[in-house]
């Protein structure tokens, strides 16, 4: 009789362990009220992005501060951001500055933003706060205020587009100075 009530008590153990040792395992969150769809995918430093396409580099960006998003599908720059473009043949044309941008992941296009500065290899420079870059067509535009130096002319207005080597653009609503000869 006592083997009988030793290997009920036994069985009874053995149930409520099992009871026990399957109920739902979920961990909270580190940080509650984060969700952690808004948290980045990854995260890098003091790093570099190559846009290319078919093998020929378009663009070379740099970062202080990279962090990659896949819905939307985005790359958000910042701490110092560089780009450095490039032609059809691969040659550096230009190179942009600017505090923070952000990437499409979708075209690969940029949106740069705070003290954007673009430096054609012809010593053309353009300022602006705003300025987007389609990569397919290779151009620059923004609606904002722009300032642009070269050579021969100062010129400023609002609204903006141009090839990326800063050689064929127009301003929109423009005022400056040109020197005619």
């Amino acid at each position: 009789m006592k083997s009988v009530v030793i290997d009920k008590l036994l069985l009874l153990l053995l149930m409520c362990s099992l009871l026990l040792g399957c109920e739902d395992k979920i961990k909270p969150t580190v940080l509650p009220g984060i969700d952690s769809q808004s948290l980045p995918q990854q995260e890098s430093w003091k790093s570099r992005i190559v846009l290319s396409d078919s093998g020929k580099v378009k663009a070379v960006i740099d970062a202080g501060y990279i962090r990659k998003f896949d819905l939307p599908s985005v790359t958000l720059l910042s701490e110092s951001v560089t780009v450095y473009f490039y032609n059809e043949i691969g040659k550096q044309t230009s190179t942009m500055t600017s505090d923070e941008g952000k990437v499409d992941e979708t075209t690969n296009s940029l949106e740069a933003y705070g003290h954007v500065v673009v430096v054609s290899d012809d010593s053309t420079r353009l300022r602006t706060e705003k300025l987007y870059w389609d990569n397919k067509r290779r151009l620059i535009h923004t609606p904002a205020f722009v300032s642009i130096v070269s050579t021969k002319e100062k010129m400023q207005g609002t609204g903006f587009e141009s090839d990326q080597q800063l050689r064929n653009y127009k301003i929109f609503k423009v005022s400056g100075e040109a020197k005619t000869e």
